[in-house]
């Protein structure tokens, strides 16, 4: 299954509960998101960025289209976003994925990978 984020082993859990509540109380309209590369995948390149401020309304194929950009994925490359293990749909709102999923901290985890690893398409 799931191996746990590394943002998780670098933090704490008070100091990651702490820091997200800064962010959401500072922007109350954004969704804490962390993002790493699925561990294994060799192929696509790991955006030095792991922690996004997503606008609420912004849907999940528009976060992608973001994660694209940070990681120059050229336009023939497939890449998809897992949260928790599955791929969220494409046209949902981060905020209701967040609401649905965020972690025990306050952030929402997600994952990417340049092929459809779990066979969930």
């Amino acid at each position: 299954m799931a191996k746990t984020s590394s943002f998780k082993l670098e933090h704490p859990l008070e100091k990651r509960q702490s820091e997200a509540n800064r962010i959401r109380e500072k922007y109350p309209d954004r969704i804490p998101v962390i993002v790493e590369k699925l561990r294994g995948v060799i192929f696509l390149t790991s955006t030095r960025k792991s922690q996004y401020l997503v606008p609420a309304d912004l849907t999940v194929g528009q976060f992608v289209y973001v994660v694209r950009k940070r990681i120059k994925l050229s336009a023939e490359k497939a890449i998809f976003i897992f949260v928790k293990n599955t791929l969220p749909p494409t046209a949902a709102l981060m905020s209701s994925i967040y609401e649905e999923n965020k972690d025990e901290d306050g952030f929402l985890y997600m994952t990417y990978s340049g092929e459809n690893t779990f066979g969930l398409l």
